[in-house]
């Protein structure tokens, strides 16, 4: 028979940390933690295909509820208590678990088993009557919200109206008489809003928790945290009902959440919050600002040494830095959880490098500890330090980075004013799951309650978000959509800036700086000064000691080629000459070339672009010497370099000596249908082969004064939007023809290549035709999905999000790379080229390049190189290292 059902206890478990895929993260790692001897209650996991069995079939199969109840009966041997007993009750916490961490995404259910009835014995067996019925009415609470469907904020009202009348601040100084009275109210609102009692049968109470955890895995806040980090929907959640321990039995209870490592700085202390007298939620949903792990040391003095000593042996073990939860039940340790804890970048390659240095892990390890796509966060800014301002509040820096925006005060405006292009910061009393969608939208998040560890600083941290949390100076109306911190008041659309490195908070848009690594790439910061830039170092070192994937930059200009190699870029793989003619007299020269009335006219022109062309190649093969550089010729429509109308359309008439209706002529004769498809790319070279013969002529000359001064060039030229292999070798030979001219003019021998970029269907289906004058190929990635899918990739963005919400498409084609499509079209060209010419160059130059999950499909079917903007230049190497290492520890 098929186990279900996996228990866990008195020092000997069913499963292990190898088993995630079946007991979900949380599962694994309790089973995980009982066999090491670290105390744990006893409990047992329901494995996670259950969940999806569950939501296909909505019903709970007999041989489960046989399993669940086998198990139950277990655990009461193992605790020494009887589910339902009126004498001695078990209780049990009810808790999701999937294979991936979703932290705070699905739902949990604690004290489960109390009624009317076992509340009593739960008050004798701890010789606190307020105890057990504060646990009361956090269970009624709880099991009302996340089973019963009655709105959360209606039993917070009933206890904050408790409060009010008590005259207290806090729920933990509400009267044993209170709590009862509370408890009544809790049950008559449960009446009135479901129109029948709170179930007092302890089964019951289970299965109503076991069937919500399941339902939970298709909350919005649980879609929405798996599309953002790339989680499969068929994984399910395991469910995890474990004996209760209580933190809130006294003052020599507690709980808390810690790390092994601080997970802002990555710096080897132990790093965490706890709460005397308090439940888990306490903690985490930050209801209560929490005291520092430190003062646990006094106020729980023998709890606190075996936790220093248990989470040491958990980060050994398991080699990585570990979140924990743990609670103290009268001076009892016992751990409910373990993970692998979420953390900055910057935190990540720091204790990624220093475990290698503690010979905790290898250097390959430490490579695939960093998620690629998360250096990102390395490289944003902080506050000017030049500037001077004065905060009006300062909270926890819970993630680093420097944020401004307009405030908004609910998730949804977030997302509205994100959506309409406003950069927004998310301010509430403190954050839950269902504010994770504003969390997306927002750049920073700020909370007047809650610690380093609360829901807001987790999820921002694990997005690479600014966080301030815990900013007890700040009063949030959200009534009147407005807060105020020492006086001052900031309204919904006020600007705020926030520091995540100081958890100081500004009013206004303060201006920001580069990060330590952005400012020693630049060469504002000596690397001794950088300590995140010599961590960051080393870590793509061991990178590119394993990736055998080449990449490089799009870059058009001599500064950008020199930050893109400052961040390790092997060659140029995009050089677009277009982006040159923007600058400066450069485009009236341009413009004048596309108004003339004949080749005379456009010559003319061309000449005086000319020397500004090789001047800027020139430049570009000085920054990238020994390197390739991958010029591509002219690609975009020329309307585009025109104006449409207005000061500027009489401007230029003026300037051309042309009259306004000459010029509007002009505009109008060139204006298409669909531009995308039109006269664009190789077609303006066969149309006007006197533009492809200036951008020739300009590479030629600038690679040849180069090589005069001991310069290493390796120029390659791409021609653009080739669909017929007889385009290419219409514009090969005009570019022959000027080499052959420049050469024996400078007297100078000059190695270089010509190719092509693949963006449209056609050239892929075609490639063996096309190489056999093509020396390499660059798939232009962002062409080749637009022309693959019929798609504008201007205007898909009006539904495109839609697409991906309902799932027709998994993500978004212009963002990661469409393997099954636009992939198998690179495949069949990669496998016809070669087929013609088998040491044909390939690569890709689309956005995609600096994508990692597009990136390690490059890899995959043996790409030469990919190419992306010189800021992703970081992110592509460490995707190529993942790409190369991960098939060899699978």
């Amino acid at each position: 028979m098929t186990t279900s059902v996996y228990f866990f206890g008195n020092g000997k478990a069913e499963g292990t940390k190898d088993m995630k895929a079946i007991l979900g993260g949380k599962g694994a790692n309790l089973a995980e933690m009982t066999n090491l001897g670290v105390p744990v209650p006893p409990g047992f996991t329901i494995a996670c295909d259950v969940c999806i069995t569950y939501l296909r079939d909505r019903t709970v199969p007999p041989a489960l509820r046989r399993e669940v109840e086998e198990n139950l009966a277990r655990l009461e041997e193992a605790s020494g208590k009887r589910f339902g007993d009126p004498a001695n009750p078990l209780l049990v916490s009810v808790r999701s678990g999937a294979p991936m961490s979703m932290p705070g995404m699905m739902e949990t259910i604690l004290n489960l088993g109390l009624n009317d009835r076992t509340v009593d014995g739960l008050a004798r067996a701890s010789g606190s009557a307020r105890f057990a019925y504060d646990s009361y009415r956090r269970f009624i609470q709880m099991y009302g919200d996340v089973v019963l469907g009655v709105e959360h904020h209606k039993f917070e009202q009933l206890l904050s109206s408790k409060r009010m009348m008590a005259g207290v601040e806090s729920d933990s100084e509400l009267t044993e008489e209170q709590l009862r009275n509370l408890v009544e109210e809790y049950k008559a609102l449960v009446r009135g809003a479901t129109g029948a009692p709170f179930p007092m049968d302890p089964v019951v109470q289970l299965w109503g928790a076991i069937e919500a955890v399941w339902r939970s895995w298709t909350l919005k806040k649980a879609i929405d945290y798996r599309r953002h980090a790339n989680i499969s929907d068929t994984l399910g959640t395991g469910v995890n009902i474990v004996s209760m321990v209580f933190g809130n039995l006294g003052e020599d209870s507690g709980t808390g959440v810690a790390f092994t490592r601080n997970p802002s700085t990555g710096e080897r202390k132990f790093y965490g919050e706890f709460l005397v007298n308090a439940q888990g939620e306490d903690v985490v949903a930050g209801i209560r600002t929490p005291l520092s792990i430190d003062q646990m040391a006094e106020r729980l003095p023998g709890a606190y040494e075996e936790l220093l000593t248990t989470q040491d042996l958990l980060e050994r073990h398991y080699r990585d830095m570990q979140d924990i939860e743990f609670t103290v039940e009268r001076g009892k340790l016992f751990l409910l959880q373990t993970r692998t804890g979420k953390r900055t970048a910057a935190a990540a390659v720091r204790i990624a490098t220093e475990m290698v240095g503690e010979e905790m892990i290898a250097s390959d390890q430490a490579v695939l500890r960093v998620p690629a796509e998360q250096l990102d966060q390395l490289l944003h800014p902080v506050i000017d330090p030049g500037v001077r301002a004065t905060a009006i509040a300062t909270g926890l820096p819970a993630s680093p980075g420097a944020a401004n925006g307009v405030a908004v005060f609910d998730a949804d405006e977030a997302v509205r004013r994100a959506g309409n292009g406003d950069a927004v910061i998310l301010v509430r009393e403190e954050t839950t799951p269902e504010d994770f969608h504003g969390l997306v939208a927002a750049r920073a998040v700020l909370t007047s309650r809650g610690g380093m560890t609360s829901h807001a600083a987790v999820v921002a941290r694990g997005m690479g978000k600014c966080a301030v949390v815990g900013c007890k100076e700040m009063i949030v109306d959200h009534d009147h959509r407005r807060c105020t911190m020492n006086g001052v008041t900031i309204n919904e659309g006020d600007w705020l800036t926030l520091d995540g490195a100081t958890g100081k908070v500004y009013p206004g848009d303060l201006p920001t700086t580069p990060s330590e690594v952005v400012q020693v790439i630049r060469g504002t910061l000596p690397r001794a000064q950088a300590p995140a830039y010599q961590s960051f170092h080393q870590l793509m070192g061991w990178a590119d000691e394993v990736r055998t994937l080449n990449v490089r930059a799009n870059a058009d200009t001599p500064a950008d080629a020199r930050i893109a190699r400052a961040f390790g870029a092997e060659g140029i793989g995009l050089c677009r000459t277009e982006h040159m003619f923007f600058e400066g007299d450069r485009i009236t020269s341009m413009r004048e070339m596309i108004v003339a009335r004949d080749e005379g006219g456009r010559r003319r022109a061309l000449a005086k672009l000319l020397p500004m062309q090789r001047a800027d190649f020139e430049g570009i093969f000085e920054a990238m010497r020994g390197l390739p550089v991958t010029i591509r010729l002219l690609d975009p429509p020329l309307h585009e370099f025109l104006p449409h109308g207005g000061e500027e359309s009489k401007l230029l008439a003026r300037t051309l000596g042309l009259s306004r209706p000459e010029l509007q002529h002009v505009v109008d004769s060139l204006r298409e249908t669909n531009p995308m498809l039109g006269h664009r790319g190789c077609r303006l070279g066969i149309t006007y082969p006197e533009i492809t013969e200036m951008q020739g002529r300009a590479i030629f000359e600038a690679a040849l004064r180069a090589k005069r001064r001991g310069v290493d060039v390796r120029p390659e030229i791409m021609i653009p939007l080739v669909a017929d292999f007889r385009e290419f070798d219409n514009q090969r030979a005009i570019l022959v023809g000027v080499a052959d001219q420049v050469i024996r003019g400078m007297g100078e021998d000059l190695d270089y290549t010509i190719g092509t970029m693949i963006e449209l269907p056609r050239a892929a289906l075609t490639a063996d035709e096309i190489a056999r004058s093509a020396e390499f190929f660059s798939f232009g990635t962002n062409d080749l999905t637009q022309t693959t899918y019929g798609l504008s990739r201007d205007d898909a963005g009006r539904f495109l999000p839609r697409y991906v919400e309902q799932g027709i498409f998994g993500d978004d084609p212009f963002q990661v790379l469409d393997q099954s499509g636009v992939g198998k079209l690179i495949k069949i060209a990669v496998a016809a080229g070669r087929s013609v010419r088998p040491q044909l160059k390939v690569g890709i130059c689309g956005e995609h390049g600096g994508e990692p999950r597009s990136v390690k499909f490059c890899h995959a079917i043996g790409l030469d190189y990919v190419s992306c903007s010189p800021y992703r230049v970081p992110i592509a190497r460490l995707a190529a290292a993942h790409a190369a290492l991960e098939p060899t520890l699978q």
